[in-house]
């Protein structure tokens, strides 16, 4: 038998090496990780201008950067079978850790949401977006699917509870992932259209009472001002205009990287944090926008394709309420930055300046990665 050893066998072999490191021996997701990367390295560029130059707060993102990555490297090792054993101790866990914000919680810019450990200060909210959908995937896989009313109702009963912990800090943008969490998660395992229309008419008889009861005067100051930002232009409107300035005069091309004058003469406030899309916008321009669309595009393609091939509905479910929680974490953000939601406090995934959020996220890709990788293995 002759054997020929031409380039492209050589090619094929090494790809078939790399995968088998990355996914049976690392178990991580050779392509998730690749757009990972590039969009984590497309926010360090963003960053780096939007700090104006500076290196050191860029070599703290990046610091936090690899501490998030770590921490994918390591949900990545545990199989989603253990997770299913697991997601009942880890949300209990979870949910004492905001009882005990709410009694003992560091106070901070108006809000009680940290936990201080001496060393550092721990934010129980951030745990609970990966919690809630475990602990929801956990208790509708175990029925059969689609998820029945009863099952919904108990699931709802579930969500509501840390959604109104983490409102009452007051958080209103974590509340909101948390709850997109769980209903994502509630929706994929088929939550009819009915309740959901039910829930939506729940929602909006009891917005006259949240306004009067249950929202902050500076709450209810960012939805009037995503109704009017030209009733207060120079207070509460003020970061709104900015923004919609700098993504507008970033035209086509972008005014070059380094060179936005909204952000580099201190218009737009946040830029680096919430507001860093504007940033980018006005200094690559729609065609830079878009290559990051794309991106995040197929970062949510690639988390619902592993959410179709899973073995079972647990991990079914928790790969597709990560992935459509990452998808309303884009979509909130860019929208509140454009003028098309009210200004909630969320950053923009991968891109903006932060730490515990970058965690999680990744945190919750480690996640996905393990419910691809495990089942590959166990596939062959």
């Amino acid at each position: 038998m002759k054997v020929s050893w031409s380039p492209e066998g050589l090619d094929q072999t090494a790809r078939r090496a790399t995968g088998s490191l990355l996914q049976r021996i690392l178990h991580l997701d050779g392509v998730l990780l690749a757009l990972i990367l590039l969009l984590s390295g497309i926010g360090l560029v963003v960053l780096y201008s939007a700090f104006g130059g500076r290196i050191e707060p860029v070599q703290g993102h990046w610091l936090r950067l690899a501490i998030g990555l770590g921490a994918m490297a390591v949900l990545a090792q545990i199989p989603p079978s253990r997770l299913y054993r697991m997601a009942p101790w880890i949300f209990a866990g979870v949910t004492l850790l905001l009882i005990a914000v709410l009694v003992i919680g560091q106070m901070g810019g108006g809000a009680r949401r940290w936990l201080d450990l001496g060393f550092f200060n721990l934010q129980p909210s951030e745990f609970m977006k990966l919690a809630l959908p475990m602990m929801v995937a956990w208790l509708v896989a175990r029925d059969t699917l689609p998820v029945t009313l009863g099952g919904s109702l108990q699931a709802l009963a579930m969500i509501a509870v840390p959604v109104a912990m983490i409102g009452i800090q007051p958080d209103l943008g974590t509340a909101i992932l948390v709850a997109a969490a769980g209903v994502a998660v509630l929706f994929l395992a088929g939550l009819g259209w009915r309740l959901l229309a039910l829930g939506a008419c729940l929602i909006a008889a009891a917005a006259p009472v949240l306004w009067m009861f249950g929202m902050q005067d500076y709450q209810k100051d960012r939805v009037l001002t995503f109704l009017d930002p030209e009733r207060d232009p120079l207070g509460a409107g003020y970061n709104i205009i900015q923004s919609q300035i700098a993504i507008g005069s970033g035209g086509l091309y972008g005014k070059g990287w380094m060179d936005g004058t909204q952000a580099h003469l201190e218009f737009i406030p946040e830029r680096h944090t919430d507001f860093v899309f504007a940033v980018m916008a006005e200094e690559f321009g729609f065609l830079g926008v878009l290559l990051v669309f794309g991106v995040y595009l197929a970062i949510i393609a690639r988390g619902l394709w592993i959410a179709h091939e899973a073995q079972d509905n647990f991990s079914r479910l928790l790969a597709g309420g990560i992935t459509l929680t990452f998808f309303v974490y884009c979509f909130v953000n860019i929208g509140m930055v454009s003028g098309l939601l009210p200004v909630v406090g969320l950053p923009l995934p991968l891109i903006s300046y932060g730490g515990s959020s970058m965690v999680t996220l990744l945190a919750g890709f480690g996640i996905l990665m393990a419910i691809h990788t495990h089942r590959r293995m166990w596939s062959s």
